[in-house]
């Protein structure tokens, strides 16, 4: 008998996968406002570098990052080691691991677009705050989040659909343990190996589908931005 489209893996693979693009994305935004600004404003010496590192894993390997992931998250490693004397045990090929590792994958997705927003908004805004003597974080909250809401809501699109594309990453750090680790693009990697082409096609048909939603989202958003933008 031919196994069923979307068994009980395939789904578990989606829901793992939504868990962990939507807790990737929430954590990011969280992460990415302050480092994005910084980026934005200041006119230190460091800005170089830390925009370059912001940026590597988008030029470097997936296999490369999840290999020195794994390594640092490995019982040898700083943060295996961290994590082992707090009582943690090992991040490697466990759920925190892989979302220790789409957190550092989708980084550049999260905070370029926000900084990028902040960078429209200018001195201006955040000058007149000052003048009216609104504190710098009430300036931050009250004036410089609503004026970027087109970067931010970019940005979670963004690290959403990132997330939920990543392979090698995944792969290196968690491995493809089902109802744990393995994620919709390793349950298709799964299905190639195994010549279940009907299964990956489904699931791959699926990714691409989601894919062009994507696109379409961010095209309407960006022509809705740029009418609502003086």
């Amino acid at each position: 008998m031919p196994s069923p489209i979307f068994d009980k893996e395939a789904l578990d693979a989606i829901l793992l996968t939504l868990e962990l693009a939507s807790l990737t994305t929430v954590l990011l935004l969280v992460i990415a406002s302050p480092l994005a600004w910084w980026l934005a404003r200041s006119r230190s010496w460091w800005r170089g570098p830390v925009g370059a590192l912001v940026t590597l894993p988008l030029v470097l390997p997936p296999t490369v990052l999840g290999f020195y992931l794994l390594v640092a998250l490995g019982p040898h490693g700083p943060l295996g080691q961290l994590t082992q004397a707090m009582g943690w045990g090992t991040l490697s090929f466990s759920f925190a691991g892989i979302l220790l590792g789409s957190l550092v994958y989708s980084l550049p997705f999260a905070v370029q677009p926000i900084q990028h927003a902040f960078e429209a908004m200018g001195e201006r805004p955040m000058e007149v705050a000052a003048t009216l003597r609104a504190k710098p974080l009430d300036a931050f909250l009250s004036v410089a989040l609503p004026l970027a809401r087109p970067g931010y809501l970019n940005a979670a699109v963004l690290s959403f659909a990132h997330t939920v594309g990543e392979f090698g990453v995944v792969l290196m750090i968690g491995g493809s343990i089902p109802g744990k680790t393995r994620v919709v693009s390793t349950q298709i990697y799964g299905h190639v190996e195994a010549m279940e082409y009907a299964q990956a096609h489904w699931l791959a048909g699926g990714m691409l589908v989601f894919s062009f939603v994507v696109l379409l989202a961010l095209n309407l958003l960006s022509r809705k931005t740029a009418r609502v933008m003086p």
